[in-house]
């Protein structure tokens, strides 16, 4: 049904306008008690195999919605209502930003992939720590907030910038992670470098420990197109830094093997290419990733994820938690269930106990 309706409708519909129409109805449908309730009863069932515990969070299961879809935090609710296990807000800029030029979001349906350059469009660190802090404290939903560079900052002040939204959202993120590989922010992926990446973690650890009174987890969040030796020192780095988490993966700017017409990528231009083309090389990351550092700091798959075998596989690969969101535009609302469901199939086939059991299995292979 849901690819009818995409077929008939969100096809035929700007990317960007379309993405703004289902979020619409998905908060609509959340901001009715009994019809959330309902629709949660649905898509999200919990099976309590799936419980998982990662970055000293207990969570009802490992899948959760990346970075990008929910940029200001307005509608948490809705998208756990779908199933999400949790959310990542963001990617939150100290200042409000309207982001790059539109057109800025494009499908490649033939190769279920999207395009996008939006330049951290968000309303500021300040707006969204406001929305944040505005939230029933009954809420269950587990958030993390996703900060980045604002654009008209220069490099020799991101540190300040990072530290700036880290002041205002620390209190309400159950982890935090540090965007530096986004390719649409310029100079951004320099902050990947070892020598400018260290002294930015080490900040915002330090302004997340002054600013709350637990112990918030810290990750970063890196780019597919580093050199293996680059994935190497982060990974080395996160460990000397005791960080809680890499998430392994962000887009690309890489085109290479698309069936799309060649005509189409190039006349979109510029901008992160996300979705089933970001597969295999996020895989080889998250891989090398848990190599370097002997599963002793929490990994994050994201890059291609659309069933719950990508999933699966990602856990034995080393992944305790992943992620997912071009894929949500292609599957829609059940799109949860089915990767839950499944998931439940693979680790009962399996010969682990629980998700934990199974968490770079393939590795120690």
């Amino acid at each position: 049904m849901y690819k009818l309706f995409f077929n008939l409708v969100f096809k035929r519909l700007d990317p960007e306008k379309a993405h703004h129409l289902a979020f619409f109805w998905i908060r609509l449908a959340a901001s009715v008690p009994g019809l959330r309730n309902l629709v949660a009863a649905v898509l999200a069932p919990q099976d309590p195999k799936l419980r998982t515990k990662a970055l000293g969070l207990d969570l009802p299961g490992p899948f959760g919605l990346a970075a990008g879809f929910d940029k200001n935090a307005v509608g948490i609710d809705g998208l756990t209502m779908l199933g999400f296990d949790y959310v990542e807000i963001g990617t939150v800029t100290a200042q409000a930003q309207p982001g790059n030029p539109t057109p800025r979001l494009f499908r490649l349906i033939e190769d279920r992939a999207l395009i996008n350059r939006m330049g951290f469009n968000n309303e500021g660190s300040a707006a969204v720590a406001a929305r944040l802090a505005a939230r029933p404290k009954a809420s269950k939903a587990v958030v993390g907030v996703n900060i980045g560079k604002t654009k008209v900052v220069r490099e020799a002040e991101a540190v300040a910038d990072y530290v700036t939204s880290t002041e205002r959202l620390a209190r309400h993120a159950d982890y935090f992670v540090v965007n530096v590989s986004s390719p649409n922010t310029p100079g951004l992926r320099n902050l990947q470098a070892v020598d400018q990446l260290r002294p930015l973690l080490s900040a915002v650890r330090q302004t997340l420990d002054a600013h709350t009174t637990g112990h918030v987890p810290l990750l970063v969040k890196i780019a597919p197109d580093l050199a293996d030796a680059d994935v190497d020192a982060v990974a080395d780095l996160a460990l000397e830094l005791r960080l809680d988490g890499i998430i392994a993966t962000n887009t690309t700017i890489g085109r290479e093997g698309l069936r799309s017409d060649a005509a189409k990528v190039e006349g979109i231009g510029a901008g992160g290419l996300s979705g089933a083309p970001l597969k295999a090389r996020a895989n080889e990351v998250l891989e090398r990733l848990y190599a370097r550092t002997e599963g002793r700091i929490t990994l994050v798959a994201v890059g291609g994820i659309e069933t719950a075998e990508d999933a699966w596989q990602r856990i034995l690969a080393g992944a305790s938690l992943v992620q997912g969101y071009s894929a949500f535009i292609y599957e829609g609302p059940f799109w949860c269930r089915r990767v839950h469901r499944g998931l439940s199939s693979l680790l009962a086939a399996s010969p682990y106990a629980t998700l934990g059991d199974a968490v770079g299995a393939a590795a120690r292979r």
